[in-house]
């Protein structure tokens, strides 16, 4: 197995030499340099050519977060993954595309997962750019989300509607609930054939719509697979009809 090319950036040395001790026992791993700041990490990035960078958050200059977005705009970014003592930063940590977000003190095992998950993600490049090449012209088959158990991948064929809340969006799908980083707007640009607008923070996947069903004055629509079953709004509630009609 090839060995991943490991970044720690950390203002504390403890906290490094810690970080160097855990991934020595980490046979997937090679820490290839070490960084005190965000401008030295960036400096080592562009030197070393890492694959995994593990990025603390709270640092003297720029944050941990502002150096994993300049990161992210690279053409071919290093996994990053957050080594911080806050919680309160995981959704924008996350919003960087960041793979994992793990609490000091950092423990060896959940260092371990962590790191299998860049593996699995980062392992066929040749793969990855099929997935590209084939999102090009049907979207994304897997759509990064945010949960609890930090990022994930969520296959769209699962979703069953997407829900606006706030400033993120909820997709309901065959497993549960989970946060999206993106806009309705966005997803309905990238995803127009296989969901449809029912309500202006709606959209429901087209395959499973069941049926309409009257809630007192309104109508909602009926999916298969999940309890969710998204108010449809009285503008767009003709061509919603329509829709039913051809389909069901």
């Amino acid at each position: 197995m090839t060995q991943l090319r490991v970044l720690i950036v950390d203002d504390e040395p403890l906290a490094r030499a810690r970080l160097d001790r855990q991934l020595a026992v980490i046979d997937s791993c090679v820490v290839v340099g070490e960084a005190a700041n965000t401008e030295a990490a960036l400096m080592q990035v562009q030197n070393l050519d890492p694959d995994l960078v593990l990025l603390d958050i709270e640092m003297p200059g720029s944050s941990g977060l502002e150096l994993a977005q300049q990161l992210s705009a690279r053409d071919c970014p290093p996994a990053v993954i957050f080594c911080t003592a806050h919680d309160e930063f995981a959704l924008p940590a996350f919003a960087t595309s960041a793979v994992g977000y793990l609490l000091k003190p950092i423990n060896l095992e959940q260092l371990r997962q962590a790191v299998a998950k860049v593996q699995r993600l980062s392992k066929p490049q040749q793969r990855r750019l099929e997935e590209q090449e084939s999102e090009k012209s049907h979207g994304r088959s897997r759509i990064k989300a945010v949960s609890r158990r930090g990022v994930e991948l969520l296959e769209v064929d699962t979703i069953r509607c997407l829900i606006a809340d706030s400033k993120y969006v909820v997709a309901h799908h065959l497993s549960g609930e989970t946060i999206l980083d993106e806009s309705l707007k966005e997803l309905e640009s990238e995803f127009g054939e296989r969901f449809v607008r029912v309500h202006r923070g709606a959209l429901v996947a087209v395959d499973f719509i069941i049926g309409l069903r009257r809630d007192g004055g309104n109508y909602r629509v009926e999916l298969d697979g999940v309890p969710e079953a998204p108010l449809v709004s009285r503008r767009m509630l003709p061509s919603v009809k329509a829709l039913i009609t051809e389909i069901c």
